[in-house]
């Protein structure tokens, strides 16, 4: 089945006890995000917002039907528009991320769009963080704790932020994690995802919200670091034979997760790859232009396809 043949649904809102939920878009390809709500007695929050107009009004609708505040926190795992762009159509909301997601959501506005062809976005806007953090912050949600942490490295992207909920073995990872996605690191670092995923497998996870696909726990995280594993020693062998990432990419047997969506993206793995072997900072801004072109190429003259 080629990315062109998917057909994408509406999102769903699914409850997690305790007044948390998930709220999942299938089938969690290039923009379908998944968002996460706290919906308590005294306080309603959510963890990311949608990609499209139409889209966060759903999720905005969603919200609407079981919270009984309006949203008055909402926590932006990254900067990534299919998790930010709807943050404007809750205005009452104060939004929180790590300084750098505030820093990138500036620099690059609604440039995402300009990737993606077909989509109708609506009349969106840009609507940034106006807390921020370093390291961690902790949410009070009534009467659960919440930690929104970072790394403390480039992973994902430089400024990811994960969720923990210890009391209620419960994480929203974000883009650290995708469900029968793959990986994306082409504003991060495969090294540094890696080890920031090595680190959330050592947490007590029953219930684990990735950032696209379906619900899953802790058993979801050891496939990714599988699948980056190989993306760094096709890399190293890539770059001894002197090939260039596409030529590494065309030459790499994905095996089972050639079957994972949106595979297109190991070409830009691989650019990310490149770049720390040749000992660049880690979540350097590449050149996007031609990674896409390389992303294209290796996806059979294909464009990338978001059917958000």
């Amino acid at each position: 089945m080629t990315t062109i043949e998917r057909a994408a649904t509406v999102g769903t809102l699914q409850p997690l006890g305790g007044g948390f939920h998930a709220f999942i878009q299938p089938d969690g390809g290039w923009g379908l995000n998944n968002a996460g709500l706290f919906a308590g007695e005294r306080s309603t929050v959510l963890i990311d917002t949608c990609f499209t107009e139409s889209r966060g009004k759903r999720l905005r609708d969603a919200v609407a039907a079981v919270a009984n505040q309006p949203v008055g926190v909402i926590v932006n795992t990254h900067h990534h528009g299919d998790h930010t762009y709807g943050n404007y159509l809750f205005p009452e909301a104060t939004i929180i991320a790590q300084h750098a997601c505030r820093d990138r959501m500036l620099a690059t506005g609604l440039d995402t769009c300009h990737l993606f062809e077909g989509v109708d976005w609506g009349d969106l806007e840009i609507s940034e963080p106006t807390v921020t953090f370093t390291d961690e912050i902790t949410l009070h949600l009534d009467d659960s704790a919440a930690t929104v942490r970072h790394p403390g490295r480039a992973a994902h992207t430089n400024e990811d932020a994960y969720v923990w909920i210890p009391e209620r073995r419960l994480l929203y990872t974000g883009d650290l994690v995708f469900n029968r996605g793959t990986p994306f690191v082409l504003m991060g670092s495969v090294t540094g995802l890696i080890t920031t995923l090595r680190e959330l497998a050592e947490l007590d996870v029953e219930t684990l919200v990735p950032g696209h696909g379906a619900i899953g726990d802790a058993s979801l995280i050891q496939p990714q670091i599988d699948y980056l594993e190989l993306v760094w020693e096709a890399a190293r062998e890539g770059m001894a034979d002197g090939l260039t990432p596409l030529e590494t990419a065309r030459r790499t047997d994905l095996g089972a997760y050639a079957s994972w969506l949106d595979a297109e993206r190991l070409p830009a793995n691989l650019h990310r790859a490149y770049s720390e072997l040749r000992g660049e900072e880690p979540g350097r801004v590449l050149d996007l232009a031609p990674i896409v072109a390389d992303m294209v190429a290796f996806n059979d003259g294909k464009p990338l396809h978001c059917l958000a």
